[in-house]
């Protein structure tokens, strides 16, 4: 009698492993889509770093406006005087004598 007992609960055992390997399959995908790395959660990140990026991107495109301003400035056909003058002081480190330097403070 006692074989019996043991062999009826290996056979429900063995019954039910597969859905416990079901189930706990399904709890790890669960958990993975709610605090993985894109799941529900990390969307605040994601919202943070686009506003991050966003911030970094305008910054870049000023610089990059400010920059094609100069370069249409020094435009070989109609450069501008003043451009020219100060990049050329600047490069060569010459001045007039009676001209005052003032240092950046940067």
């Amino acid at each position: 009698m006692r074989r019996k007992k043991s062999s009826d609960v290996k056979a429900m055992l063995r019954r039910a492993l597969g859905p416990a390997a079901a189930l706990a399959l399904m709890g790890f995908f669960g958990a993975y889509a709610v605090v993985g790395s894109n799941g529900a959660l990390a969307y605040g990140d994601y919202h943070r770093q686009l506003g991050k990026r966003e911030r970094e991107l305008a910054a870049l495109e000023a610089k990059r406006e400010l920059l094609r301003n100069r370069v249409a400035l020094l435009d070989p056909r109609h450069a501008n005087p003043d451009l020219v003058d100060e990049l050329v002081r600047k490069e060569l480190n010459v001045a007039h004598p009676d001209e005052v330097i003032l240092p950046d403070p940067k």
